[in-house]
């Protein structure tokens, strides 16, 4: 209880709900919190402090009088600057939306609003989810809590940061190529992306429509179930959303994992792609907890990522530039660099070449999901290489079409995939993996990475962050 900011959502639910603490101690806590130490890490472009306490009395209220909304009840938590927010300014953390407020909440934060959540803020973000680390936009990048001389890869950088250094219980991301997944593994934390057409995206601005995914990321994978549990069915009114009765995903936390099997893809950063030696013992160690929650593991052969990156260039390139076509060419001005840099090639795609890479899309997701008439669930690394420096001089521009992405390949097929914490550095900064499943089997996957965590410690190891003082002497 000396650490309110530290308590998981599950953890804070339980005191609501036996009257040892109030939503408004804790978003009192998280408020102080972020205004004594946010200033050097940018995780939020606006604070509603003054909603947030009114929301937090208002769930006390109902709390101490037996309504209980959900989950979400007095939850303290935070939205990418990309979720439609009534009233609330909405930026995608580009002056091109410098002064945008939204007069309608997006899908997901209105089952948020609904299910009793406190809304603490709006995060930073990769510029529309898309253009790096840009200090040429009116708020600076977000930095990492663990290490700020390690670039934070996107887009949903606030939101990953904020969990980490204890700025808010949970937050909502999106992820078209592993927006979601990349901030967790490099943050410690869990993020989820859900299956296509799980999570409405009705009110999220789009990066790209085929790939674009919402859901949950939080300090446990408890957590990301609990957020899932509030934001997950069908929504008419996004056509890609798909009408699958939702999973009692709490309720299966606690399922028993022997029998269950496990494809590794040990290829993809071993022989294609680089990661530290020491993270690939810790995926390695992270196979023998598995085996020994009674999993078997076996090495599957699947399409290489640099099949799914040529399959997703000219598809992502051709969505994103029509959607940002008139704005490039009436302000580009008022777009970063690094989003113009980007994008830009969107305009060479053929109508010809977007068809066959969704033609090969289809292809290369039914080779993959094939591996599922013998297998339960995927697990391989949840991050390539050592994050880049970024500096305000002249940030790199960190992604282009020779990166490889061990992210990207979920968001072609659609299944759910899940990064969480395996283990540190020598230095202290952590290590992701992900675990994949069978499109809409979100409960197994959330299963699996519960059990992990139960299995190992790494959930108690926290960043320790430096006064705003204190960062800018460094």
């Amino acid at each position: 209880m000396s650490e309110l900011h530290h308590l998981t959502i599950a953890e804070a639910g339980r005191l609501f709900r036996a009257k040892q603490l109030s939503p408004v101690e804790l978003t009192e806590a998280y408020l102080d919190r972020i205004a004594a130490l946010d200033g050097p890490l940018h995780t939020y472009l606006t604070v509603t402090g003054e909603r947030a306490l009114a929301e937090a009395k208002e769930a006390e209220r109902e709390l101490m009088s037996g309504t209980d909304r959900g989950p979400m009840h007095g939850i303290p938590y935070g939205l990418k600057d990309v979720y439609e927010t009534a009233g609330v300014r909405t930026t995608c953390h580009s002056k091109v939306l410098e002064h945008n407020v939204p007069t309608r909440d997006a899908t997901a934060q209105k089952k948020l609003r609904d299910g009793g959540g406190v809304l603490l803020g709006k995060h930073a973000l990769w510029e529309f989810t898309f253009g790096g680390p840009s200090y040429d936009q009116p708020w600076p990048p977000a930095q990492n809590p663990w290490d700020s001389k390690r670039a934070l890869m996107g887009s949903s950088t606030g939101s990953g940061a904020a969990i980490a250094a204890g700025f808010c219980a949970g937050a909502l991301g999106s992820d078209t190529g592993g927006s979601i997944r990349s901030p967790a593994a490099l943050c410690g934390i869990a993020g989820l992306k859900p299956t296509y057409g799980r999570v409405s995206r009705v009110g999220i601005l789009p990066n790209t429509f085929s790939f674009d995914h919402a859901g949950p990321m939080a300090w446990t994978v408890e957590d990301c179930a609990l957020m899932l549990q509030v934001i997950a069915g069908h929504d008419p009114a996004d056509p890609a959303s798909i009408d699958v009765p939702v999973d009692d995903y709490a309720g299966a936390l606690g399922t028993s994992l022997k029998g269950k099997r496990i494809g590794l893809i040990r290829d993809w950063y071993e022989v294609e792609g680089k990661i530290w030696p020491e993270a690939i013992k810790a995926i390695d160690d992270a196979v023998a907890v598995f085996e020994s929650l009674g999993c078997t593991v076996e090495e599957i052969k699947v399409p290489t990522m640099r099949q799914f990156l040529d399959c997703k260039i000219p598809i992502t390139l051709s969505e994103i530039y029509a959607a940002f076509e008139e704005e490039l060419k009436s302000r580009p001005q008022d777009f970063g660099r690094q989003f113009r840099f980007r994008i830009i090639s969107g305009v060479l795609i053929r109508g010809s070449d977007y068809v066959n890479a969704l033609r090969w899309r289809t292809e290369l997701a039914k080779e993959m999901l094939a591996h599922f008439d013998r297998i339960d669930l995927m697990l391989t690394a949840g991050h390539l290489g050592e994050p880049p420096k970024v500096s305000p001089g002249d940030p790199p521009a960190i992604l282009n079409a020779s990166t490889p992405s061990i992210t990207t390949p979920f968001n072609l097929t659609g299944q759910p995939a899940l990064a969480l914490c395996c283990g540190f550095l020598p230095d202290g900064f952590p290590i992701g993996m992900q675990i994949a499943g069978r499109p809409f089997d979100e409960a197994g996957v959330l299963a699996a990475g519960h059990a992990f965590e139960k299995a190992t410690d790494f959930r108690s190891r926290r960043p320790t962050l430096a006064s705003p003082a204190a960062a800018a002497a460094q």
